[in-house]
């Protein structure tokens, strides 16, 4: 599973997802992504679920590019512990995603295998999410080399 290597601080506060994502919004790498669609933690153990969904449905062709990384520690502490006596032991790793970031790429697959991979690579996840397309990547590099 993914967590970082060395942290500044061993615990976080929780803080809160405002607002639309500042970065990472648009396909960098495949031609099929995973966006956000509402602002939600995502545990690192949610994440490699999703992965494996993914590459099993593309019998492991193909690429996958994992857009998020969770670097939040999420504290907790035992059942039936008394209030007080300090925060909790941290607990699993978790990503803050914003509405509108790709959490995942795939490329090097057909249409309907990159779709349905990633449709069964949502159900993994606890928010809701939309598969987007690098609109007629083909036309695109056309139109480029065209213009050039």
């Amino acid at each position: 599973m993914l967590l970082p290597k060395k942290t500044k601080f061993r615990k976080q506060f929780k803080g809160r997802i405002h607002g639309a994502s500042k970065g990472g919004t648009a396909l960098n790498f495949g031609a099929y992504g995973l966006k956000a669609l509402e602002p939600e933690r995502i545990s690192a153990r949610q994440i490699e679920a999703a992965r494996r969904a993914i590459t099993r449905q593309m019998k492991r062709q193909g690429r996958v590019w994992i857009r998020i990384f969770p670097d939040v520690p999420v504290t907790g502490k035992p059942a039936e512990v008394r209030m007080g006596k300090g925060k909790g032991a941290i607990d699993h790793w978790a990503a803050r995603v914003h509405p509108g970031r790709i959490m995942f790429e795939i490329d090097g697959v057909a249409d309907d295998v990159a779709r349905e991979a990633l449709r069964l690579g949502a159900a993994k996840l606890p928010i809701r999410t939309k598969v987007v397309t690098r609109l007629d990547a083909g036309v695109l590099v056309e139109n480029m080399a065209e213009a050039a």
